[in-house]
């Protein structure tokens, strides 16, 4: 299952979220500048339980260093396909909790989240050599809060059936109670970091994520927040919609809704719809002109069902005008 974004709309620009995913791209491309040094500089800056546990080992790295890794280690990555898996599910789950927490306190929560499960990995894994590196600890905990801010939010997800994309809305409750439940499988039934993975690291993030919600949520947020929610306010929907589909049985029609912001209706937009009709599913890329009403039609021809006769009907999408 391959998440491809939630139908929460997050209202505000996640500033501080794509600043995280910036900073996560930079410090990969320093990672792959080292060359054939980058194994020290994980090493030094990844997160070594032995470091802090084994005297002739400690000896080799300053306090600094020692303090830093801590924090440095949630930054680094161990290739291109890890790198990805995190950023584009930090992309998917954090603006929303960004837009609930505002920047500064998400900030907050996303490193306290990654020092959290760091810690947990560190006390389960004293005497470890193996160096730990990744945001998924972090991004674990964003994932534990997106759980306890939004269950029932639905996450849109990709599952491929041989070479057919099929695209399908799971409650997100689901979705990241079975991500969870694997994360703790995949600790209970292996070692420490079986298969290069920190499970417990995941386990630990989620869980300190959903603490450190309740905790954050009670400090209050500053003028300057509500100032930077007023300039990132967002004015457009989502470019990807899912449009459920119906039809009856005499009529060759299919007829379904999609929703642009005010904004879009006047100046004209672009989306990518994916359309479900039973158990079939295809994405579209739908132009809507300027200047759309509220309740517009737009009639996609040839797109319909196909008749016993051999005529072929069209899709009719409706325009629901929705403020941001």
């Amino acid at each position: 299952m391959i998440p491809i974004r939630d139908t929460t709309h997050s209202k505000n620009y996640p500033v501080v979220n794509t600043l995280l995913i910036a900073v996560n791209v930079l410090i990969f491309l320093v990672q792959l500048a080292q060359g054939p040094r980058q194994d020290e500089f994980i090493y030094t800056y990844g997160l070594v339980p032995a470091r802090y546990s084994v005297p002739q080992i400690s000896a080799y790295f300053t306090s600094f260093q020692q303090v830093l890794a801590l924090i440095s280690f949630m930054f680094l990555h161990g290739g291109f396909w890890h790198l990805l898996g995190n950023m584009w599910s930090l992309h998917i789950f954090g603006d929303n909790v960004e837009d609930r927490l505002g920047p500064f306190r998400y900030l907050l929560f996303y490193l306290l989240s990654g020092w959290a499960s760091g810690l947990f990995h560190l006390f389960l894994n004293w005497q470890s050599p193996v160096p730990t590196i990744g945001a998924s600890g972090a991004i674990a905990g964003v994932m534990g809060a997106y759980l306890i801010l939004f269950p029932r939010s639905r996450i849109l997800t990709l599952i491929p059936i041989v070479f057919i994309p099929y695209f399908v809305e799971i409650p997100a409750y689901f979705f990241l109670g079975i991500w969870f439940l694997l994360q703790f499988l995949g600790a209970a039934g292996s070692g420490a970091q079986g298969g290069g993975i920190a499970w417990w690291a995941h386990v630990g993030g989620f869980v300190g994520g959903m603490i450190l919600l309740k905790v954050l949520e009670r400090i209050p947020q500053t003028g300057v927040t509500g100032r930077m929610r007023e300039a990132t306010h967002k004015t457009g929907t989502p470019r990807l919609q899912v449009a459920n589909a119906f039809d009856s049985p005499e009529d060759p029609h299919l007829y379904g809704t999609m929703t642009i912001a005010p904004r879009e209706a006047l100046l004209g937009t672009r989306k990518l719809i994916s359309v479900k009709w039973g158990f079939r599913s295809r994405v579209l890329r739908v132009s809507v002109p300027p200047g759309v009403k509220e309740g517009t039609v737009l009639r996609l021809a040839g797109l319909g069902k196909l008749m016993p006769n051999g005529e072929k009907g069209d899709l009719l999408l409706r325009v629901m005008i929705q403020e941001t």
